[in-house]
């Protein structure tokens, strides 16, 4: 099962990556037992790793505990998670608009530009299966840090909270190198205006921005839906 240079973290991290991406295609069924010793058949590990993994993917939101015990997949409610993409969209545009009590601009400038330097140093992956798989992650950091130089910092908390809650639909906006790569560009391109002066040029490419993200969103988490629902009913 395993080379002489397998090691403890690496069948940690192929069973992790493994078990997300087959979460993430909707190869699981609603309600479906993910048994540890099948689930270690399947991804050539031992069933240590796939404990750490469903732990981790619980944390994560895509697994959720079953009434019985054990694991089973999340089903995506996306009735919801429209809902909390509007709550986002909203706190968002509010600490891009922030200004003081004489209407001039609030953001940190020197905040703007070490997240612009962090992003332009960010080189896109070449190939899909190069994306990596935690870049939500990274994404999460852009927009919250992007609202932190607002200097609100209770608004930045509430986004954070919103960022949680759809994270598991999130991850399926970064499956791809194309939507990195692109990513990356118009995150740059919101800064560059606010860095620029031009507040309703960053609130266009922002709001930019959230559509594309959220077209991709429904429609491979649809996708997925459709597929989990068409595992579990043959």
């Amino acid at each position: 099962m395993y080379t002489a240079s397998d090691t403890g973290s690496s069948r940690r991290d192929l069973a992790y990556q493994g078990l997300k991406h087959r979460l993430l295609a909707g190869e699981y069924p609603p309600g479906a037992r993910l048994g540890e010793e099948r689930l270690a058949a399947q991804l050539g590990v031992s069933r240590t790793p796939v404990r750490e993994a469903l732990s981790r993917l619980h944390s994560e939101g895509l697994v959720e505990r079953l009434a019985d015990g054990g694991f089973g997949p999340t089903l995506i409610n996306l009735h919801l998670v429209r809902e909390l993409y509007e709550i986002r969209f909203a706190l968002e545009r509010c600490a891009l608009r922030r200004t003081d009590r004489h209407g001039e601009p609030v953001h940190d400038e020197e905040q703007l530009r070490h997240l612009r330097a962090d992003w332009a140093d960010l080189d896109a992956p070449a190939h899909d299966d190069e994306v990596l798989t935690d870049f939500v992650l990274l994404d999460e950091d852009f927009h919250e840090r992007l609202a932190g130089a607002s200097g609100n910092q209770s608004l930045t908390d509430q986004l954070h909270k919103v960022n949680e809650r759809i994270r598991i639909v999130r991850m399926q906006d970064f499956l791809s190198a194309g939507r990195v790569e692109l990513t990356i560009e118009q995150h740059v391109g919101v800064l560059d205006a606010l860095l620029y002066g031009d507040v309703d040029l960053a609130e266009a490419r922002l709001v930019g921005h959230f559509a594309e993200s959220l077209d991709v969103v429904e429609e491979r988490a649809a996708h997925t839906i459709a597929r989990m629902l068409d595992r579990r009913d043959r």
